[in-house]
């Protein structure tokens, strides 16, 4: 088993909270440029087009470097993939200062991709291995409120720190506050060697594919992604078009973060009660569809934080499971992997969402974009349903104790 055993219950509470700390710091920190760098952009006479093509570098190497930094994890410890990722994020910041061109932010977007890969699956990974079986909803919700947590207040303070002082502040200090965070994860996170000795078996690849429930989680993640990435990448362009401000833009993506992390707890210690982890997934992703549709009509800041507090709930309940559904359908020792595929899914969603969706909302506005991004989450939930219907039966018995395969 990978799973880490822990002596004392304080033991693993200590983990886990050295674990959403660093979350989010380094979130907080790297999401202070998500509402801004869209703006800053058009401050360059980047076309809307152009500013989706961004974005989308940016998720596709975090899409196509999460698995194989998963996978690395596996090997060679957690500490020192997570160490790397923040390097990169701290440098893509500060070049952001220095970037005045179409291509250079695109250079530093790949980087930034470069970045999360590493951090993001790795750490998803080593909070699957401190955590008892029993306890993975409630881990995964306490972690992931810390990490949305981060990205409620990052992008508040980014849009603060723009109107006020301008977009070059904000890049300056999202570098800063990153430095600080990678020298607290070389002080006080736990070296894997400390905590694992036991010899990783060999993991066939080619069997996790024919998981159907992973292979559910994955698909679902990428559906409900591409809704994400619509939302992250033109919700500035489409409020800022209905006369909102660059502060409130910065409200828009706190209201969904802060919703996103405070539901994140308490579905989290639901999903470990319930045991229908399937059945909450598929709950949350109806909500995000039906606040994309919303977010087409919006007008007024009312409207789009309305429809932010519901996608935030939603992705709150959906991902809380999915991601302790991953953790119980592979083996222990294939974690790294499985959750590097999870993330390769998220940043793919909105990798397509970006590329895709910036092309058709200016050609057919962004109220009707909105509609066909409702569509396609609906149309992925579906799919993730017909594949994990079985779940339930062949992985938990009646009583609720969960059996990994």
């Amino acid at each position: 088993m990978k799973v880490v055993d822990c002596k004392a219950a304080s033991s693993y509470i200590a983990l886990l909270f050295v674990c959403c700390a660093i979350s989010f710091g380094s979130y907080s920190a790297s999401y202070m440029r998500l509402p801004v760098v869209p703006l800053y952009a058009r401050t360059l006479n980047i076309t809307t087009a152009q500013i989706g093509i961004i974005n989308s570098a940016f998720f596709l190497m975090a899409g196509l470097l999460s698995l194989p930094s998963g996978m690395l994890s596996d090997r060679v410890g957690c500490k020192r993939v997570a160490a790397f990722g923040l390097v990169m994020l701290m440098l893509s910041s500060f070049l952001l200062c220095f970037s005045k061109t179409f291509s250079q932010l695109t250079f530093i977007y790949l980087l930034f991709g470069v970045g999360i890969a590493a951090f993001g699956p790795t750490m998803m990974s080593y909070v699957a291995d401190i955590s008892p079986p029993t306890h993975l909803g409630r881990s995964y919700g306490w972690y992931t409120t810390a990490l949305f947590g981060g990205m409620s207040v990052g992008p508040a303070i980014g849009g603060i720190v723009a109107q006020e002082f301008g977009f070059i502040r904000v890049f300056l200090i999202s570098g800063i506050l990153i430095f600080v965070n990678f020298w607290i994860l070389v002080l006080f996170f736990p070296s894997s060697s400390s905590l694992d000795n036991r010899q990783r078996k060999a993991v066939v690849v080619k069997t996790l594919f024919k998981n159907r429930a992973l292979i559910a989680c994955w698909l679902t993640a990428l559906g409900g992604c591409f809704g994400l990435g619509m939302f992250i990448t033109f919700i500035p362009l489409h409020a800022q078009n209905q006369g909102l401000s660059v502060g409130q833009i910065g409200l828009i993506f706190s209201a969904q973060a802060i919703s996103n992390a405070l539901s994140r707890i308490p579905f989290g210690y639901l999903s470990d009660r319930i045991g229908r982890r399937s059945l909450l997934v598929v709950i949350g992703f109806m909500g995000v569809a039906a606040a994309m549709s919303g977010f087409g009509i919006s007008q007024t800041i009312g409207h789009f934080i309305l429809f932010a507090v519901m996608v935030g709930a939603g992705f709150g309940l959906a991902f809380t499971s999915v991601g302790a559904l991953i953790a119980e359908v592979v083996p222990s020792e294939a974690r790294g992997f499985a959750m590097g595929g999870y993330n390769t899914c998220i940043y793919f969603g909105m990798m397509l969402s970006s590329a895709i969706m910036g092309t058709v909302s200016q050609t057919i506005g962004f109220k009707k974009a909105f509609f066909i991004v409702s569509s396609e989450v609906l149309l992925l939930v579906g799919v993730f349903y017909f594949l994990i219907r079985d779940f339930k039966k062949k992985y938990i018995t009646p009583n609720g104790v969960h059996i990994t395969s």
